[in-house]
């Protein structure tokens, strides 16, 4: 039944770019298509429920408002709804069919593709389907936000003459009167989010919330539910410091199997390219997934396009609304690809007889710190290892925080937790001294930004490992960026497994200065990149000596 369902139909044709959806959309589609093919040893197709949904859905009629007026649900949905649904509600566990897969489904989508209508169809299904007495939640920035689920279920539920009698709409509450499940809208500014027990909730609009709190105070009280769901949905918002673009970043190393969080259901409408907005209609496309099946609202996209063309005061709302573009002037792009950079992991690199550079970047002391070593192969290539510092005190936190399990990059040796609820300065100096003796190399020199970094690097020069500081402005540090860009454009990037490391280059973002030097930006990068900066400065090094024959110039 599946592979004739339209969930599956859209899935497969966005993983084979038969339909136009930006790369992380196909990459969870390729990961639902192979599950409802059958390929996957751990995860399968509940066909009883996904039937059970195309019935209720029958039963849903379209509101009055909607373009799609006087259909069934069934009817009127696309291809993305239906795979939003199917894969949340039907995708189960092998061995414990009862066992739904998801507990969390991020959705990241332009404004007016009827997000709030996809959470209130899986409201629906639920209060009729879940156990008795489960309760569900809403959260929002304001209590307006936050009532627009429970007016979207009133609208279904009213326009629906086979829902009507088993549903009781209440002023402050929506209440099944089947299974005995409420739902309650909450108001994130008034409203104490401890100690709700929700079986399933939705944080909306998350890219306007100060911070993650409604989102972790939910999924706190979700301990003991057995089929729990929480639903994060947004557009963008025109600002980098929000817990949704923290959210967005953790799905996407998901997505790249930087993180083997198999709960987590992803649908990131962002495009690929954001660069050519004016001219490129696939940035509309990856967008906009509605507008690719309602010419209604592509006309009214193309108008809109126009006017943020020719006024530059729309464009902000245009670009962050409409094609969740995060607008922020001057170019600002990923510095490269994941992929790219995986390309040259190898297994093992014998770095005996090297000589090799050195990088630091140590930043607060409160923060992580990095130290990098690179040499070149021979050829064209960079061999590199990397290792970070973190305060070890504020392991848990920081955890918590960046959504990562730092005690898994320690047993794999590319972390180090030292000091307490600072880095310890003298643990890093006495690994970088200790450099030449553990991997039999010569040492030519150590690339330092300046910052909190003078009196490591007097111990150094102390120690026989000369320093260079290396001035962080893009005229100086544009062409190892553009080098390393370059290097692992063609594969020729090698080291050794390092989840960290891959990370904190997926976290990267550049910008361009106004003589079109590029950069990494740390303030407009989403995460941690200090192992990318260190590795800058010994790049940089490594870079000076090849071009003058060995030497370097202090910048």
């Amino acid at each position: 039944m599946i592979l004739e369902h339209p969930a599956y139909r859209y899935a497969a044709a966005a993983a084979a770019g038969k339909i136009e959806a930006p790369r992380y959309v196909r990459l969870q589609c390729a990961d639902f298509a192979k599950v409802a093919e059958g390929k996957s040893e751990r995860w399968g197709i509940d066909e009883e429920r996904l039937r059970l949904i195309d019935g209720l859905t029958g039963l849903m009629q379209m509101p009055p408002k909607s373009l799609r007026a006087g259909q069934t649900v069934r009817e009127a949905a696309a291809g993305y709804q239906w795979l939003l649904w199917v894969a949340s509600l039907c995708v189960v566990h092998r061995a414990a069919p009862e066992k739904r897969r998801y507990t969390t489904v991020l959705l990241e989508i332009a404004r007016k593709n009827a997000k709030t209508f996809d959470i209130a169809v899986f409201f629906v299904l639920l209060m009729l389907t879940e156990p008795k007495f489960s309760r569900f939640f809403s959260v929002a920035p304001d209590g307006k936000l936050s009532r627009e689920l429970k007016e979207a279920l009133r609208e279904i539920i009213s326009s629906s003459p086979a829902l009507r009698e088993k549903f009781r709409i209440l002023r402050d509450m929506v209440r099944c009167k089947l299974t005995e499940s409420e739902y309650i809208p909450l108001n994130y500014s008034n409203d104490k989010l401890d100690g709700k027990l929700p079986s399933v909730f939705l944080v909306d609009e998350v890219g306007a919330l100060p911070n993650s709190y409604a989102i972790e105070a939910m999924q706190s009280g979700q301990l003991t539910i057995k089929n729990k769901l929480g639903c994060i949905i947004s557009t963008r918002y025109p600002k980098l410091n929000n817990p949704f673009e923290d959210q967005v970043a953790y799905a996407k190393r998901v997505l790249d199997g930087l993180d083997g969080d198999e709960t987590l259901f992803a649908l990131l409408y962002e495009p690929d390219n954001t660069k050519d907005w004016m001219t490129d209609d696939r940035i509309l496309m990856h967008a906009n997934p509605l507008a690719l099946e309602t010419p209604e609202i592509w006309e009214d996209l193309l108008k809109k396009r126009q006017k943020a063309i020719s006024m530059e005061s729309a464009r902000e709302n245009f670009l962050c609304k409409h094609c969740n573009i995060l607008y922020q002037g001057a170019g600002t792009e990923a510095y490269v690809s994941v992929e790219d950079v995986r390309r040259g992991r190898v297994e093992h690199i014998d770095w005996t007889g090297r000589e090799v550079y050195l990088g630091l970047d140590l930043a607060m002391t409160n923060d992580n710190c990095a130290l990098a070593m690179v040499a070149g192969d021979g050829g064209e290539g960079i061999l590199c290892d990397v290792w970070a510092f973190i305060p070890e005190d504020r392991m848990l936190e920081k955890n918590r925080a960046e959504k990562l399990d730092y005690r898994d990059f320690i047993r794999e040796g590319k972390c180090f937790a030292c000091g307490d609820g600072i880095v310890s300065y003298g643990f890093i100096e006495e690994m970088a001294l200790g450099i030449e003796e553990r991997f039999g190399v010569t040492v030519l020199g150590v690339g330092f930004d300046r910052y909190n970094a003078i009196s490591t690097a007097q111990k150094l020069e102390e120690g026989g490992l000369p320093c260079t500081i290396v001035r962080q402005h893009s005229s100086v540090l544009h062409p190892a960026t553009k080098w390393l860009a370059e290097v692992i454009g063609r594969g020729k990037f090698h080291y050794e497994p390092n989840r960290l490391l891959e990370i904190n280059f997926a976290s990267c973002k550049c910008t361009y200065d106004t003589n079109l030097n590029r950069f990494v930006n740390k303030k407009r990068s989403n995460g941690k990149i200090d192992m990318v900066a260190a590795l800058l400065n010994a790049a940089f090094l490594l870079q000076q000596e090849q071009l003058s024959g060995g030497f370097v110039i202090q910048m």
